[in-house]
């Protein structure tokens, strides 16, 4: 049996889709799997009785741990709604010393594969592994890295999922550098930390192993753009398999791409609930049905704009 160790960090207004984001990461486990889970939350939350504990009632090859965390990073700047639970991923090797090599992931994901063979994959001396989105940054971005003093060209990281050296943060005493950044108003808080402290010892990975929505949109309609980078192989595997980020829109607020792969989740999980089923596509509904002519004309332009087509 292989012990696959993985943390989320999450608050109790996105419990649900955390909840629907296990339940696919164990629905999709190998059989000589085993998960160990980590749950990192505020100490001043109350997580005894989260319907998420039931997971491992249902899926026996897991364990789910909840580790509160002392309020380090309370006042620390939020932005886009994103709050404090962002910054626990910083002090993973701290919080979770029982491994020296451990998966980090948002909540904000589908897993449609088991995570062993990205588990197994070596990191030496680099201090993540993360996928580069350098290749689908546009020129607003690229911008603002280089005015936090980071060269595009040597790549800029993700950290919604992230393979961690443990080991290697704690004897190199990454953890203090982290802290030391805790008051800066960064416009991508954790992820730039993580690039700022760790660029250049930062291993790149397929994009299977976090396809965002910006992936996404490039593979399908800008592929030429991605070649660079990647395979037609691994663009292909990206499609349909691994991991699936709803790092913009998400799924259960509002319509966005690969929404259905989250509302299959989510019905086959125990957190389905009829109603708010019902209330999501009634508003939805709703939303376009009192949408005016000029927001549907924009929104028709901005679909062939990204590469749509009738």
């Amino acid at each position: 049996m292989k012990t696959i160790p993985i943390a989320f960090a999450f608050d109790k207004r996105i419990e649900m889709p955390a909840g629907v984001a296990i339940y696919s990461l164990l629905s999709h486990a190998a059989e000589d799997s085993f998960y160990d889970i980590f749950i990192l939350h505020s100490d001043r939350l109350d997580f005894s009785d989260s319907p998420v504990r039931k997971l491992a009632e249902l899926f026996p090859r897991c364990r789910i741990t909840f580790r509160p965390v002392k309020d380090e990073f309370v006042g620390a700047f939020e932005i886009r709604g994103i709050t404090e639970t962002c910054y626990y991923r910083l002090l993973i090797p701290e919080l979770i010393p029982e491994y020296d090599k451990i998966l980090y992931s948002d909540v904000d994901v589908i897993f449609r594969e088991d995570l062993g063979a990205y588990y197994d994959i070596p990191l030496e001396d680099k201090y993540f592994g993360s996928v580069n989105s350098v290749p689908v940054m546009n020129g607003d971005y690229l911008s603002y890295i280089k005015t936090l003093g980071l060269a595009p060209e040597k790549g800029y990281f993700y950290s919604g999922n992230l393979i961690i050296n443990a080991k290697k943060l704690r004897e190199d005493g990454k953890l203090a550098q982290f802290r030391s950044h805790r008051e800066k108003k960064y416009r991508f808080q954790d992820m730039d930390i993580i690039n700022l402290c760790c660029g250049g010892h930062i291993a790149s990975l397929p994009p299977s192993f976090c396809m965002t929505v910006n992936y996404y949109e490039d593979i399908v309609c800008r592929r030429e753009k991605l070649r660079p980078y990647y395979s037609d192989a691994e663009l292909d595997k990206a499609l349909r398999s691994g991991i699936v980020h709803y790092n913009g829109a998400k799924p259960w607020r509002e319509i966005c791409p690969n929404m259905d792969l989250w509302w299959e989740q989510y019905r086959e999980s125990p957190f389905y609930d009829e109603h708010f089923t019902r209330d999501f596509w009634f508003n939805q509904t709703y939303r376009l049905e009192k949408m005016s002519l000029g927001k549907r004309i924009k929104l028709v332009g901005r679909y062939f704009r990204k590469g749509g087509r009738l």
